[in-house]
Parts: structure tokens; C-alpha cells; sequence
């Protein structure tokens, strides 16, 4: 293996050692968090914890992090791997320039999600955050899947990222909202999210398998995909 193929281990490496368990001990806190609160309801002494509610916040604030970092890393790779090969600082100075202002503008924009109270000021730093990650995913040398975008680690992903996002936006209006609205919403999406994970730890794996080593593409790309066959098959 070349730098260039232990670089494309990041990615997954990062997603199994720490934001799969990460998602688990959420997840976890979440059912707790529900459960202390309907037994809270029905007038009973919940044997749960308060601090369970406040676990779970900070949690789910380190996932959204996580997310967004790790689908980042990957975009920097393959995005990365492009300007490398076709040397964009030289060949498409602009291009090379915009895509750097697009990882420090996303970066800088989720930091001030964070900080943000007011809920424009919210809403606009989701917005810019989600942005950026759309944006940098249209670049080249991204692995896409377009036409299995339903099985796409791509496309899941950032719907995935995305969901993270407004999730961390409507925190506080879920804090504020005695109607649980917000709450209810909060609920629905991140158990999408969940699914949306599961199906990442498949279409990663996938992936994986498909992708060759860096030594390996200018032979693997020569293969028909439709017709199975590699190299030429002798009488």
C-alpha cells in the first residue's frame, strides 16, 4: 500500500473507532432520556438519572461534530486526490482556491453554529454549514454513485450529515417548546439518521471493496463493469 491508499483509511477508521460507539452511547441516552420522562408523566419516581437529559445534549452536540468532521475527511481525500492529479494550484488556480475557502468557510460556519442563540443566526449557520458540505460534494473526484444514488455512501451520507445539522439548529427550540413539536420533530429525524447509519456502515464496506488501491486503477478502470470482464479473455 502507497500513502495515497493508507490516507483513504482515515475515513473509515475514524468512523468505526469513534463515531459508530459515539452513536451507540447517544442512542442509549436518548431511550433513557425518553424513558425517565414518561415514567416522569404517569406521576411515578423514575429510577433513571437526571443527568441522562444533559449526557444526551452533549452527546448528540459531539456526534453532530463528528458527522460533519468525518464527512470532511472524506470529501478532502477523494476532492484532494483530484487536485493532486490534475494539479489544480497550476491548471485551475480559481477552481484550487474556492474549494480551499469551501472547507475553511464550512468549518467556520459549523463553529458558529455552536456559539449562535438567536434562531436566524441559527438557521443561517445550518445553512452555510449544509452548503458548504452539498458544495464540496459536487467537486470532482468524488465517488458519487449517481445512478444507485439510493445505495449511494455518498448520498446517504450527507442526508445523514444534513439531518445532524438541523438537529444541533433546533435544539434550543426544543428546550422552549412546551407544545413538543419540536421534540417530536427532533425524534423522527434522528431515528431516520439512525437508519442512515446503518445503511453507511453497508455502503462503506461496500465501497471498500470496489474502490482499488491507488497501483491498481489504471487497470481495474479498464474493466467492462456491465459485462464482468477485465483484460482480454483468450479462446
Amino acid at each position: 500500500m502507497e500513502i495515497a491508499d493508507f490516507l483513504s483509511l482515515i475515513h473509515p477508521a475514524i468512523a468505526v473507532i469513534f463515531v459508530f460507539p459515539l452513536i451507540g452511547n447517544v442512542v442509549n441516552f436518548a431511550w433513557q432520556t425518553r424513558q425517565r420522562r414518561l415514567q416522569s408523566l404517569v406521576g411515578g419516581k423514575s429510577k433513571i438519572p437526571p443527568v441522562v437529559g444533559s449526557e444526551h445534549k452533549k452527546l448528540g452536540e459531539w456526534l453532530t461534530s463528528a458527522v460533519v468532521g468525518l464527512t470532511l475527511i472524506g470529501l478532502a481525500y477523494a476532492i484532494g486526490k483530484d487536485i493532486v492529479k490534475h494539479q489544480l494550484w497550476s491548471t485551475a488556480t480559481f477552481k484550487f482556491i474556492f474549494i480551499i475557502l469551501m472547507f475553511a468557510a464550512t468549518i467556520i460556519s459549523l463553529v458558529l453554529l455552536y456559539q449562535a442563540k438567536q434562531k436566524l443566526w441559527r438557521g443561517v449557520f445550518a445553512s452555510l454549514t449544509g452548503a458548504g458540505l452539498v458544495i464540496l460534494g459536487c467537486q470532482d473526484g468524488v465517488y458519487r454513485l449517481t445512478k444507485e444514488w439510493y445505495w449511494s455512501h455518498y448520498y446517504i451520507g450527507i442526508t445523514a450529515a444534513l439531518l445532524m445539522i438541523f438537529s444541533l439548529a433546533i435544539v434550543q427550540d426544543i428546550y422552549q417548546d412546551r407544545s413538543n413539536r419540536w421534540r417530536l420533530v427532533h425524534t423522527i429525524l434522528n431515528c431516520v439518521a439512525l437508519l442512515l447509519f446503518i445503511g453507511q456502515g453497508l455502503t462503506g464496506t461496500r465501497d471498500l471493496l470496489q474502490i482499488p488501491l491507488s497501483w491498481q486503477e489504471p487497470y481495474i478502470y479498464q474493466c467492462d463493469y456491465v459485462n464482468k470482464v477485465c483484460g482480454t479473455i483468450k479462446p
